[in-house]
């Protein structure tokens, strides 16, 4: 299977929506740890929820954190958080939301600090 990744570092990427039988790819592929930023629900019913993603992520070998951040109201928390969380997690790290790019903003907003 072929993730949807977008590398923006050598050490951080993005991705659309992930599911919990994503996650043993994510570690194939050589990531080390996964932000997951897309509230649970978001997407409705059939969009997996955090809490299945980060078993599958732990049982990968994966370091995992759900931050959850919505969609056009990123705050200046939510920047430092995820800079917390770069600062801290073994890398590459994969971040993934509904389509990579509140990811991407997070990652440039936190790195403008």
């Amino acid at each position: 299977m072929s993730l949807p990744i977008n590398s923006l570092t050598d050490t951080f990427a993005v991705a659309p929506q992930l599911a919990p039988e994503d996650m043993q790819a994510v570690a194939d592929a050589g990531f080390k740890s996964v932000i997951i930023n897309r509230p649970d629900l978001e997407g409705g019913p059939d969009q997996p929820v955090a809490a299945d993603v980060m078993i599958a992520a732990r049982a990968a070998g994966l370091a995992v954190e759900y931050q959850p951040v919505v969609s056009g109201a990123m705050t200046s928390d939510d920047v430092e958080r995820f800079a917390q969380l770069l600062d801290t997690l073994p890398a590459p790290v994969l971040a993934y939301c509904r389509t990579g790019t509140r990811c991407t903003h997070l990652y440039r907003a936190a790195k403008s600090l």
